[in-house]
């Protein structure tokens, strides 16, 4: 066990780091961060109209009429059914500030540039040209990716080449902003007209078509796939076992995926429509790792009910809120879990056991798909699985805390004893 862990330590985590450190992951994951509050507001408002209850429906519909979700969907529809734009702006003012560019010029810049990719679509009833919004929702996610950071590596070499308009020092600081960013900015125009041209004469059309066919429904399979998960979340336990947050790693690259997952199925939840996937963010954060990182509420229950020595008596006490929460830094680092070699097993199986366990039920029929309801990831077990699978979501969420619990246990009792015979000294 001892030569595993210095093998992947000397091989995996230097490898961790420096995508940990890489500054267009760092820039993704920023961008979902920003947009998450706006998500979980729109989502509850998906809820409000999908409440499970006839009485309730119907003194809606008395209420409002017939049609009354549509007016309680269009702050889900404002958000959700616009998130790649919200992603953009988050991207861009990440990864404009590593490339030393001010956030307003980034947003702008990477705005344009995702704009002028898009096509315009002929409105039917008047005549006239708009935006198509399907553009903007998770199908869009992939191209305002690669636009924002694209048009801001191309405004970041012209910039340092020097090819600005540099204004005197008596010009008013964002006069000279606006000028010293108009020739990099003319530099993105042309290189994304170009682009937007190119497309036109090949079979696909448009960047968007190209994109979602080449790249982002082949990689949403793969996001789809149980085996995907597995390997995901293997390399995930793995880092936090040596102290990096796994997820930190990770979400660069897994959360474009997960979240097109998520909103595929909020958008077929929202028209009362079969829900298209088991897999997605919702089934990940709520069902694959119960407590945080590999599960450990069930862990921090054992030791608040079940240890023996003062040490542990004292971190359940001290953990137990916190895990409720999802939160589980005091368990990672306080038992601890890191360089642990003892507890490395059952920390890896476990949340490998739920997402097998819960893959299972979900694909049987016997548990509800999430329904693309994002819910902060503090929200506690049980209530979080109310939420998005109904009263079978929230029961599966129990069966599993009692199956982690299992694992867990003679594994911490080992380690329980070793710090009982510490204490004895």
């Amino acid at each position: 066990m001892d030569g595993l862990m210095k093998f992947l330590e000397i091989k995996l985590v230097p490898v961790a780091r420096k995508l940990d450190q890489n500054r267009y992951l760092t820039a993704i994951k920023d961008g979902f961060f920003a947009v998450m509050p706006l998500l979980i507001i729109g989502s509850l408002f998906l809820l409000i109209p999908n409440i499970p209850s006839e009485g309730y429906q119907n003194f809606m519909a008395s209420k409002l009429g017939e049609n009354w979700s549509d007016y309680i969907l269009i702050p889900f529809n404002a958000t959700m059914n616009l998130m790649t734009i919200f992603v953009i702006i988050g991207m861009a003012k990440s990864l404009g500030r590593s490339f030393d560019v001010d956030d307003v010029t980034s947003i702008v810049t990477s705005l344009v540039a995702f704009l002028i990719l898009t096509p315009m679509v002929e409105l039917i009833n008047d005549g006239g040209e708009g935006l198509p919004v399907a553009n903007f929702t998770a199908t869009g996610l992939f191209v305002g990716i690669f636009t924002t950071i694209f048009a801001l590596k191309i405004f970041s070499v012209v910039q340092n080449k020097g090819w600005t308009i540099n204004m005197p020092g008596n010009v008013p600081g964002n006069v000279a902003t606006s000028f010293n960013a108009l020739v990099p900015e003319l530099f993105v125009i042309i290189i994304f007209t170009a682009i937007r041209i190119g497309f036109s004469f090949t079979s696909f059309k448009t960047v968007q078509a190209f994109v979602y066919t080449i790249l982002q429904k082949p990689l949403t399979n793969i996001g789809g796939n149980l085996i995907f998960l597995i390997i995901v979340v293997i390399i995930q336990q793995i880092l936090w076992m040596f102290g990096i947050h796994g997820s930190n790693v990770t979400d660069g690259i897994t959360k474009p995926i997960m979240f097109a997952q998520t909103a595929e199925n909020a958008k077929a939840f929202a028209a009362g429509k079969e829900l298209p996937n088991i897999l997605n963010y919702q089934f990940y954060s709520n069902y694959v790792n119960i407590g945080g990182a590999g599960a450990t509420l069930a862990l921090v229950l054992i030791i608040l009910f079940l240890a023996k020595s003062e040490r542990f008596k004292s971190l359940g006490k001290l953990s137990v809120g916190a895990g409720i929460f999802n939160i589980n830094e005091p368990i990672i680092f306080g038992l601890p879990l890191v360089l642990n070699p003892i507890m490395l097993i059952p920390f890896i199986v476990v949340p490998l056991v739920n997402i097998l366990l819960t893959y299972f039920v979900m694909a049987a029929g016997i548990v509800p798909l999430a329904n693309g309801i994002n819910i902060q990831w503090t929200t506690p077990p049980i209530l979080s699985g109310l939420i998005i699978c109904g009263w079978r979501g929230a029961l599966h969420q129990i069966v599993l805390i009692i199956i982690d619990g299992l694992i867990y246990y003679p594994f911490f009792r080992v380690v329980d004893k070793l710090e009982l015979e510490k204490e004895s000294l």
